[in-house]
């Protein structure tokens, strides 16, 4: 009799839930549905919120988790107060700054290659946050307006509505509009010719209102008329801002200033790349093959099939492609996108293996995922 053994499916990063929720999926992203039909997308899986987004349907605010609502094809616009970023964009479960711009868009969609031959989006996506420049002016200007400037990892981007209050106010005022298309150096141009970027982080104050930080700064010429600080200090007058008080008060107004020096390009190329990586984790999590790791003997040859599966759902793939790492030992017959399916077949000898690997691109995404089948040969 053949020895034929299966060993369980459910891969271990499914969430250890309650199984009502295990079977809705460990993340959400897929666009939860409310009853007139709409969905609730989210700008990065962090959030980016306080931006203002219109639908043909809607307008609204992006909240404290950078969502918004649409229905399914529409198209969305952003803008941040007054300040127009992006028009047109694909409204989805999970929209991110390199859908911003058409020409990325259709970058996108054509996969880099890995060394094992299969596609990869992360590639593509790797090499956009290299080279597009209107792409990375965006983003760190974006992480500029964060509230706190340190963004630490995992934690979205919040805009609020008093930075927004200020922004809105000095746009009026900038030398020029803000180009997010020009040279980064110019984007970040500081000194005594600051870009508009640079102009308008200078008119806002990310600090409460009544906060000293947000005083204008005493002049050179105040600090110059001040009287100097007494040696002795029986001699000095608390109700007295001396020159030296002055100066420090200058020192510390202007060293709170935010410029884009504050955020660098490795600033904002770590952020892209954190927040894709953990939307193409959260997609390959929603996803599992029916077997993990197969045995068969030697002698049975026949043709064997591993499936895609979907958690709490049916797969609906766009495109498959499968690979053997060793064709000696265990061969690909044939994939299908439709099936979800992959067929092979052992042809090695006794203590032969193989992992196959099985690539796919899920409808209504770029993004490929990976899942690897061991096999095992007795």
């Amino acid at each position: 009799m053949r020895s034929v053994h299966f060993t369980s499916a459910l891969p271990s990063l499914i969430c250890p839930l309650a199984l009502t929720v295990l079977l809705a999926g460990c993340f959400g992203g897929d666009g939860s549905g409310g009853d007139d039909g709409s969905r609730t997308g989210q700008l990065m899986p962090a959030g980016i919120s306080g931006l203002t987004y219109s639908t043909a349907s809607r307008n609204g605010t992006t909240d404290a988790n950078g969502r918004f609502n649409y229905y399914p094809g529409e198209r969305i616009s952003l803008r941040v107060g007054n300040l127009q970023l992006a028009d047109g964009i694909p409204a989805r479960s999970i929209v991110t700054p390199l859908e911003f711009f058409p020409d990325l868009r259709t970058a996108l969609e054509i996969p880099g290659t890995t060394d094992e031959g299969l596609q990869n989006h992360r590639l593509t996506e790797q090499q956009l946050i290299q080279d597009e420049v209107t792409l990375i002016n965006m983003t760190r200007f974006l992480l500029a307006l964060n509230w706190s400037l340190n963004l630490s990892n995992g934690q979205g981007i919040d805009i609020r509505e008093r930075v927004i209050t200020q922004l809105n106010a000095a746009l009026p005022d900038l030398d020029a509009p803000i180009d997010f298309n020009v040279p980064e150096s110019d984007f970040a141009e500081g000194g005594n010719s600051p870009s508009p970027a640079n102009q308008l982080l200078q008119s806002i104050c990310f600090y409460p209102a009544d906060d000293e930080l947000c005083e204008d700064p005493p002049t050179e010429e105040e600090i110059a008329n001040a009287d100097p600080r007494p040696d002795e200090e029986e001699d000095r007058d608390e109700d007295v801002e001396y020159r030296e008080d002055l100066q420090s008060k200058r020192d510390r107004i202007l060293n709170a200033v935010r410029s884009l020096e504050d955020v660098d390009v490795e600033d904002a190329e770590g952020y892209l790349t954190r927040e894709l990586d953990t939307i193409s984790t959260q997609l390959a999590n929603r996803y599992y093959l029916d077997n993990y790791v197969a045995e068969f003997p030697a002698s049975d040859t026949a043709i064997k099939t591993v499936r895609v599966r979907k958690i709490a759902d049916q797969p609906q793939l766009d495109t498959i492609e499968a690979i053997s790492t060793r064709d000696q030992d265990v061969v690909v017959h044939s994939f299908d996108w439709q099936s979800a399916s992959v067929e092979y077949f052992v042809a090695g000898e006794s203590g032969g293996e193989s992992e196959l690997l099985v690539n796919f691109r899920p409808e209504g995404t770029y993004r490929w995922v990976k899942k690897q089948l061991r096999v095992l040969i007795q």
